[in-house]
């Protein structure tokens, strides 16, 4: 039989492989984090009919080349096109995310851990972050610390992460320690004449070590007979319209009163500022065991000036950051996810905490990486090991309410699809050819 007609078979089939390849693309145009494959051919084994030989002048001959016939085509690579990023489509949806570089997401599916280019990641019931096929998303999960009670990422192994675990949902509360009393005390109030009441007050809201809020309600006294001096003590404390009668309070450790001294000529506080303020047990000094902590309160920036009563008093320093001004408990009302792969949860008291990281990875040869299926990748041993970290370390980000799109470029398919319907044509055509070749030897014994 001719050789050309084994060519023409294995040129067919090679060519059938490429648009196998080029028909999987073109199916996968608008799958999510889809990396396109590309199909290239090699030559196959030659038949060596005469060897080269080199020139003779013992015998005055020249070199002949040598003679050999080819055997047709195989499929030589077929190789995926993984460093081309795919497009970026917007999706709003707050756990669709896209790594702006060359990393994988973890994937951990049956035991088994995988990679993948695909974002879209949703949760499921018991609130980890999971692929649609179910696997986990994998990272650096946030666990609390026995002695502080704050949560901590655990970076010494990989976990699914968790969007809303039960341990995330709420935060604990604080007991207030800090306050301040600002404001203006005008003399000239008619409250503190003997038509008034003879005092006015102000309310403190302050938080328990269990998260329940109280109202301390501070009076103010002016002393008989002078414009610039007055005492502070505690009125009444209420929980909610309530008076609770069976809480009271002192300042700096046992006194039932402070006193407030102001310039006559600048109308600044020129007694002592600072004091403590602890609620105790009815008719006691010891602390009631909601509010261990005595609260450090200061008024120094209170003033006797000629304009409208205005004193109140506030939960914390009144710095930027408010330290000591206590919190409720925190209820989780929001997740997102930042740039650097961090999973942030904010709650209604004001607490954001950082319950986890979602780790990236990188191997030295991408491309190694195989196939499985649902968007998912194998490490081999030709893509060497992953590199697993998070994704900033690698000097990339990613982005939320993004996907990658296929990397597909549907131009250069239809083209390839035209040139290989072209080759596996022309392959035909040999065939047919050397067959008609084929019969005209047939026919000669006719």
């Amino acid at each position: 039989m001719m050789r050309s007609l084994y060519s023409g078979v294995s040129g067919l089939k090679v060519h059938q492989t490429g648009m196998d390849v080029i028909g999987n693309n073109i199916a996968n145009v608008n799958t999510v984090g889809f990396k396109s494959q590309r199909t290239t051919f090699s030559e196959l084994f030659y038949q060596t009919t005469q060897s080269a030989s080199g020139p003779n002048a013992a015998t005055q001959t020249g070199g002949q080349n040598a003679k050999q016939i080819g055997l047709g085509s195989s499929v030589a690579q077929i190789s995926i096109n993984i460093t081309n990023e795919g497009g970026s489509q917007s999706t709003g949806n707050d756990t669709d995310l896209k790594i702006n570089g060359q990393e994988f997401f973890v994937i951990q599916q049956s035991g088994t851990q995988y990679y993948t280019k695909a974002g879209n990641f949703t949760t499921d019931g018991f609130g980890n972050l999971v692929t649609g096929s179910g696997g986990y998303v994998m990272g650096y999960a946030a666990a609390r610390d026995e002695v502080t009670g704050d949560f901590i990422l655990q970076t010494d192994e990989l976990r699914p992460i968790s969007l809303y675990g039960e341990e995330y949902m709420l935060t604990a509360p604080a007991q207030t320690t800090t306050a301040k009393l600002t404001g203006n005390i005008n003399s000239s109030d008619e409250d503190f004449t003997s038509e008034g009441l003879g005092y006015k007050t102000c309310d403190m809201y302050v938080y328990d070590s269990l998260g329940n809020t109280y109202n301390v309600q501070f009076k103010i006294e002016q002393v008989p007979d002078s414009t610039t001096d007055y005492v502070l003590s505690i009125n009444k404390i209420f929980s909610g319209t309530e008076e609770v009668t069976t809480m009271g309070a002192v300042f700096n450790g046992g006194d039932a009163s402070i006193p407030i001294q102001f310039d006559p000529t600048k109308g600044t506080v020129i007694s002592e500022a600072d004091f403590t303020l602890s609620i105790v047990e009815a008719g006691t000094t010891t602390p009631v065991p909601t509010f261990p902590t005595e609260i450090a309160t200061n008024l120094g920036d209170m003033t006797n000036y000629g304009s409208d009563y205005s004193v109140v008093a506030n939960r914390g320093d009144g710095t930027i950051e408010n330290a000591g001004a206590g919190k409720g408990v925190g209820k989780m009302i929001s997740v997102a996810i930042q740039t650097d792969g961090k999973v942030v949860s904010s709650y209604d008291n004001g607490d954001t905490l950082i319950i986890g990281q979602i780790a990236v990875a990188q191997f030295a040869n991408a491309a190694g990486l195989e196939k499985v299926g649902d968007n998912l990748f194998a490490s081999t041993l030709n893509s060497g090991s992953a590199n697993v970290n998070e994704v900033t370390a690698f000097g990339d980000d990613m982005s939320s309410g993004v996907l990658e799109m296929s990397n597909v470029d549907l131009a250069t398919e239809f083209t390839n699809m035209i040139v290989t319907q072209r080759g596996y044509q022309a392959n035909s055509r040999v065939i047919t050819t050397s067959d008609t070749m084929i019969e005209e030897l047939l026919s000669l014994k006719r």
